[in-house]
């Protein structure tokens, strides 16, 4: 089955914006193969604008030179990724990443082209010509390059079709799909069709929507036709976005799954925002440890794919930590059900059952911004324990309490 547990990786977009290079994307890739990827981090992903010659930041210049082939289709920048020249695309770096044991993906803007439209470009393997397939009435608020597809011309499945049989060509293994995860219900009809042509392109390939907030409504669509879809806008290391999680983790933790997981973002550890004007201020995550201790617990108890959004050849030994901690990772693999007990203002208490009856997961939160002592009893869980471990320091615990600092957590396995 494709996506049975979260998918976990690296995407460029939290430390480089749309500025990536080769050089970064192999040097990321060799990081992760050598010192993640027995942790299960895999994959290898390029964010937006890669077909962008000028791009060096996080903001979208105006109608700028995005680059094409001769059916619409856009072609990574060879002044940024030189392996594809010569019409290579990404086929020479995916193949790389592949040779590490690891998976490759891209970045891709829902829709066609502006560019294209405006030539009237082919569609490859069709009759059509882009201008067809584009709807100029479809206009993202926040980027520049695309047009929306006019989804119920066929010349949009055919556009999709296209685009997809080259990814899989590229080798290819994970698309993330912008601008169109919270566009319901004008893009219903328009993730299906995406959906119909990277099912059919050939190769297996991890579908992602963003960005967020998906509309719940949706929930049962989307887990037919993507295999991950965004819960939030953009999410940075802000305790106010996390602590706002809480709340949508509590909604969305219901529809996790096998082969559908409902996502929470990246992880804004370690060294990010290193392009523009903040690379002189040696940007790094502004959480404290105990907040990223945090998120990566809810992350994990919710079953979210984890991205990291730092650089990973910058991280220092506790960003490491967080990234290698076997047990904590483990209770995506082996919890199910996940959902919390209890939330107020000041905490939170979750519990996740293992699949294999022996015992469940249960994290605290300390929502407060004071020092707070966190109870569970057996009779909340309506289990009765024996011992519990915490997963972040090894300690065992006969009861389950915790004093926690401001924004702090602690998780346990608990045996029966």
């Amino acid at each position: 089955m494709l996506c049975k547990y979260p998918p976990m990786g690296w995407n460029s977009w939290d430390c480089y914006g749309a500025s990536v290079t080769e050089d970064i994307v192999r040097q990321n890739a060799d990081y992760m193969a050598e010192h993640l990827k027995t942790y299960g981090w895999e994959y290898v992903v390029v964010d937006i604008q890669w077909y962008q010659p000028e791009a060096d930041d996080y903001n979208y210049k105006s109608f700028p030179n995005n680059l094409l082939d001769d059916w619409g289709r856009h072609i990574p920048a060879a002044n940024r990724f030189p392996s594809a020249a010569s019409g290579a695309g990404f086929k020479p770096l995916a193949d790389y990443v592949h040779g590490l044991g690891l998976k490759f993906g891209i970045h891709i803007m829902r829709g066609i082209p502006r560019m294209a439209a405006h030539l009237h470009l082919p569609i490859k393997g069709s009759e059509y010509t882009c201008d067809q397939a584009a709807d100029p009435n479809s206009i993202c608020e926040w980027n520049p390059d695309m047009y929306g597809a006019r989804q119920e011309h066929p010349a949009a499945r055919a556009y999709y079709d296209s685009i997809f049989n080259l990814y899989a060509e590229w080798g290819v293994d994970f698309v993330k799909c912008d601008d169109i995860a919270r566009e319901y219900p004008h893009c219903k009809r328009e993730i299906e069709i995406i959906s119909e042509a990277c099912r059919n392109c050939g190769r297996d390939i991890v579908l992602s929507l963003s960005p967020g907030p998906a509309p719940l409504s949706e929930a049962e669509h989307l887990k037919t036709r993507s295999n991950m879809w965004r819960i939030t806008d953009d999410f940075w290391d802000d305790w106010v976005l996390l602590k706002g999680m809480f709340e949508r983790a509590e909604k969305w933790c219901i529809h996790a799954g096998p082969g559908h997981w409902p996502d929470a973002d990246m992880l804004p550890f370690g060294a990010i925002r290193l392009c523009g004007a903040e690379t002189v201020k040696g940007r790094r995550t502004r959480f404290t440890q105990d907040e990223q201790r945090t998120l990566m617990t809810l992350w994990c108890m919710m079953r979210s794919p984890l991205m990291m959004g730092g650089e990973l050849t910058k991280c220092d030994p506790f960003t490491i930590s967080l990234l290698t901690n076997e047990n904590v990772l483990n209770i995506q693999k082996s919890s199910f059900c996940a959902h919390p007990l209890r939330t107020t203002e000041e905490e939170s208490v979750w519990i996740a059952p293992r699949k294999d009856g022996q015992g469940m997961y249960i994290a605290v939160f300390n929502l407060s911004d004071e020092v707070r002592r966190i109870a569970v009893t057996e009779e909340e869980t309506e289990l009765p324990f024996a011992r519990a471990v915490e997963l972040w320091t090894g300690n065992t615990y006969a009861k389950l309490y915790a004093e926690l600092g401001p924004h702090a957590c602690a998780v346990w396995l608990v045996y029966r």
